[in-house]
């Protein structure tokens, strides 16, 4: 009775755990912390959206199980949006599914294509549930470069000459949490093209698609030729109008991985409550100025964080999408790594970030920093992390001519 479950085994010790019980022990004792190490926003959702679920969970028929596979009305939705923002055609019954949240339709589709012992390929760093979603299944994961360059389609295509068995799959998520990358139609075109040669699936994560700046929208993959012949791509309603607690997401794309999501679905789940299905729906169906105004708050957040920690001295570059910073550790404190350095920016500066190891052995040098404080609380952050960084320089100065000189 004292084994180990074997599927938690492979699993390591969850890194944010660590910062979050440092988080949780500095408020118990009355230390205000400004929190950018989830990214949860932090804004209601919009109005309408809510007042759709009220209308509709007043409605007693709709207190019944719902549709693993998501009600019709929401499926046609979707069909709709990726006509409107991609040019791309869906079939509402056999190209798309709800899911609750993008994360569990992750997890549920490595699930169902997985075998122990296949081989994935996965971006380093990465969100957790892209490698651990095929881990869980018993798979395994050789990991690519992040950076969707040449570099990225050079390691592609050593993985599959050297990996055995043949990877199955690969995983991209453009815009890139924790990297907030962005990659172009010409590379996911190179992407399919290889991936087609090779008989690999795709699994595309475009969660952030509507969370962008300074730049033209992010494009899908779908919208590659053929590409519906070997992907699927995942989408969320958590960042783009403010539900992350509602818990709806959508796969669309291959027929036959979507059939198989659904079939695995059939079995764990009847669908996420019909009232918030009702709510997504409008949500998609009408005005989008929400998703505008959503939008510019994140990119005023972003300046107002960026611009301030420049000014403190930390080169953090700006991000084009997503609502994360991802910020290189600076230099005078690179050897502590980035568990270590989060630790000590909550305890010096009262800020709480996520330590990059927790994305990837090659995140270590940094941090991801999450736009979800308030303007107000952005500027007392970057306050603090000033303050912090000046006492900090001069006490590991005089921490290295102590370790230098000679003892007595």
């Amino acid at each position: 009775m004292d084994q180990e479950f074997h599927r938690i085994k492979r699993l390591p010790p969850y890194v944010f755990a660590e910062v979050n019980a440092m988080k949780a022990r500095a408020r118990a004792n009355g230390e205000d912390i400004i929190d950018f190490g989830m990214g949860n926003p932090d804004q209601p959702t919009p109005a309408h959206i809510v007042d759709k679920l009220v209308e509709a969970a007043r409605n007693p028929r709709a207190h019944r199980y719902s549709m693993s596979r998501g009600i019709p009305g929401l499926r046609k939705a979707l069909s709709a949006y990726y006509q409107r923002r991609f040019a791309v055609d869906i079939d509402p019954d056999s190209e798309c599914i709800v899911t609750l949240g993008s994360k569990e339709g992750l997890a549920n589709l490595a699930n169902a294509i997985t075998s122990p012992g296949d081989v994935v390929l996965v971006p380093n760093p990465s969100y957790p549930i892209h490698p651990y979603g095929f881990i869980i299944a018993g798979g395994s994961c050789r990991y690519v470069p992040v950076t969707p360059d040449a570099e990225f389609l050079r390691a592609l295509d050593r993985a599959v000459r050297h990996s055995v068995p043949k990877p199955i799959a690969l995983v991209l998520n453009y815009p890139s949490n924790p990297t907030a990358l962005l990659a172009d139609l010409d590379f996911y075109g190179q992407v399919v093209e290889f991936c087609r040669h090779h008989g690999i699936w795709i699994l595309s994560d475009l969660a952030y698609s509507e969370i962008y700046f300074d730049v033209e929208p992010p494009p899908s993959i779908l919208q590659i030729p053929g590409a519906k012949d070997i992907a699927v791509e995942f989408t969320s309603m958590s960042k783009t109008y403010n539900m992350p607690g509602w818990r709806i997401g959508f796969a669309a794309g291959n027929k036959k991985l979507i059939a198989a999501l659904g079939r695995i679905k059939s079995y764990l789940d009847y669908g996420a409550f019909t009232p918030i299905q009702v709510a997504a729906s409008a949500a998609l169906n009408g005005p989008q100025d929400c998703v505008d105004e959503i939008r510019a708050m994140y990119k005023d957040r972003r300046d107002v964080l960026i611009e301030g920690l420049h000014a403190a001295g930390w080169q953090v570059p700006s991000p084009p999408a997503t609502m994360f910073a991802w910020a290189p550790i600076p230099p005078a404190f690179a050897h502590l790594g980035s568990l270590e350095f989060s630790k000590l920016l909550m305890r010096e500066a009262q800020v709480a970030v996520a330590p990059g190891i927790g994305f990837g052995e090659y995140g270590d040098s940094y941090v991801r920093i999450g736009l979800v404080e308030n303007r107000h609380r952005t500027r007392q952050a970057v306050r603090n992390i000033k303050t912090f960084l000046g006492n900090y320089d001069k006490v590991l100065e005089e921490s290295e001519k102590q370790r230098k000189s000679p003892g007595p």
